[in-house]
């Protein structure tokens, strides 16, 4: 519920029309003083943590924020009276599709989430079960815990909560960890002679790439409908990793061209033969999900939204975006 000024750049000193508060997603009697005190009325929960590879590392802390946070946000809102009058937004993820059970997936797809990102331990979840926290059985997963406790509120409640699955959205703000962002980083470092080479996990894996800004009208237009549900937002077009690679050094007047598989697998510089992309096993995720396609066909039925720009164009703002920056400051 707080991020530092000076990273974000978001507002300007002095303007009274944003406000920023401290917050933890890990304590319920903070959320409630804020909650009392703002008296919001809608409510956009995008807090998380949700680097899938970090939640492997840290599930029990994941699953505290992403999956129990989510709980506290919602009691809060519940304890200061405000179930009537706020509308309750959810950044749920496509995560939760995992090993995918259809191609592509939509709302009615079920769901098997294979990171602690999208898992919750049943430990926990029986806890809350057994002090009557939960008014039915809801499954043990921390984004499925998530999604499953906000459709718990709007039938427990008569709450406007909503969830937005979220397939992966990009933009220049994207996290560096993130191999989206790790690729137009290196790739501007690369076009600036600061760096030689990129390493990755998975090449092969596919995914469903949106812009954060389309993405951010999405989780708006869900607010605004008449009833509270549940939608997937998507493209609807898939990207490889090594796809997208081309892309980003197409954009530093750079040709890969792919030799060798799996693990030895590398992208060298056309004409140079210099090595550009390297695979390196530590990238892999133990439990890797190869493919996530989105169907948004309810949201443009209903909400009237479509994702328009497409990857090229993405992947154009983001390289440029950090040319700019490592131009500026090679140490960003």
């Amino acid at each position: 519920m707080y991020a530092v000024p000076s990273k974000y750049a978001l507002f300007r000193s002095g303007d009274s029309s944003f406000a920023l508060h401290y917050g933890d997603m890990t304590d319920s009697s903070c959320l409630i003083k804020i909650i009392t005190k703002i008296q919001p009325t809608e409510v956009y929960h995008l807090a998380a943590q949700s680097h899938v590879k970090v939640s492997f590392d840290l599930p029990e802390y994941t699953a505290e924020v992403d999956a129990v946070g989510t709980l506290r946000l919602l009691d809060a809102i519940h304890a200061c009276g405000l179930t009537e009058k706020v509308r309750f937004y959810q950044a749920s993820t496509s995560e939760l599709y995992g090993k995918v059970q259809e191609i592509p997936q939509k709302e009615t797809t079920p769901f098997y989430p294979r990171s602690p990102y999208g898992s919750i331990s049943l430990r926990t979840l029986l806890g809350y079960y057994f002090m009557g926290r939960l008014h039915h059985h809801v499954s043990a997963v921390a984004k499925m815990y998530a999604y499953w406790i906000v459709i718990n509120y709007r039938e427990a409640y008569n709450m406007f909560a909503c969830n937005g699955i979220l397939f992966n959205h990009e933009s220049p703000r994207r996290g560096e960890t993130f191999v989206t962002r790790k690729i137009t980083r290196s790739v501007a470092k690369i076009s600036l002679g600061q760096q030689t080479c990129v390493e990755l996990g998975n090449l092969d894996s596919l995914r469903d790439w949106g812009h954060a800004r389309e993405y951010v009208e999405a989780m708006w237009r869900i607010l605004q409908h008449d009833k509270p549900d549940d939608f997937v937002i998507a493209t609807g077009k898939q990207t490889t990793v090594r796809q997208f690679c081309n892309l980003a050094f197409k954009e530093i007047g750079m040709e890969l061209e792919w030799e060798g598989e799996g693990i030895d697998e590398v992208g060298k510089e056309k004409g140079t033969g210099t090595v550009r992309v390297k695979v390196n096993p530590k990238y892999y995720r133990p439990t890797e999900v190869e493919t996530l396609l989105g169907d948004a066909t309810k949201a443009k039925n209903e909400l009237g939204w479509e994702a328009k720009i497409p990857i090229e164009d993405i992947v154009k703002e983001m390289v440029a975006s950090d040319v700019a920056l490592m131009t500026a400051n090679p140490m960003a």
